[in-house]
């Protein structure tokens, strides 16, 4: 993603997006990225979800969205999240990962967990409307040895699965997570609650956590 401009947002506000219908075909038209976040026109991006399998469980990764992000600043999302630039491959829109988190992956390493087609309409002046590609890249290393690139993560945030599934089930008001920070020598013990995620009406986080242990537990279809 591109480096943050002179408005002091975490990214280029006039880099170029692909226009798309709904069902995700191009329009033709290229659009710069505050434009098609003001119109809300369908653009598209990947969500790469990082977890793994500990001594005490599974778990998954989260970052902690830049306080500089033209949308939900400060937020928990998808470990790594990313446009695809104008005339971009999947393969071109996977360099979001090494870049957020320091990890190089290719196709191969991902297993495909579907598309989401999310409308957000919450923030005063942005309509936001994509259409994402959503993978499952399982990487077990302890959260200490990831870099969080400063310009695009607040953090890099580790949550037990069964904690995520206990809080969106309303099973518990709040979970312990693990917290990264650029700089940080090791990780911290943090509080989180349903209120430091980006709202989702479709209960996104909720189906990534029971869809990624369905997959840790050996489970051959699995689909967010």
């Amino acid at each position: 993603m591109a480096r943050a401009e002179a408005d002091g947002t975490a990214q280029d506000l006039s880099e170029l997006f692909d226009v798309v219908r709904a069902n995700g075909t191009p329009t033709g038209e290229v659009k710069t990225r505050a434009d098609v976040h003001r119109d809300g026109d369908w653009h598209r991006s990947v969500h790469v979800w990082v977890a793994g399998i500990s001594d005490k469980g599974p778990f998954l990764l989260l970052q902690r969205r830049s306080l500089k992000k033209d949308t939900w600043a400060g937020r928990l999302d998808a470990t790594v999240g990313g446009h695809y630039r104008n005339g971009e491959s999947l393969d071109d829109a996977l360099r979001e990962v090494e870049e957020e988190i320091g990890v190089p992956v290719e196709q191969r390493d991902l297993r495909r967990l579907g598309i989401r087609w999310c409308a957000s309409e919450e923030e005063a002046g942005v309509l936001d409307r994509e259409i994402q590609d959503l993978f499952l890249l399982q990487d077990d290393r302890p959260l200490g040895s990831y870099s969080p690139n400063p310009d695009e993560l607040a953090a890099l945030v580790r949550v037990p699965i069964d904690g995520l599934l206990e809080l969106f089930s309303n099973g518990t008001d709040e979970v312990i997570a693990l917290s990264l920070r650029q700089g940080d020598s090791k990780p911290s013990e943090i509080t989180i609650t349903r209120d430091d995620f980006i709202p989702a009406l479709d209960n996104y986080f909720y189906r990534v956590a029971i869809a990624i242990k369905r997959a840790f537990a050996g489970d051959r279809h699995v689909a967010v």
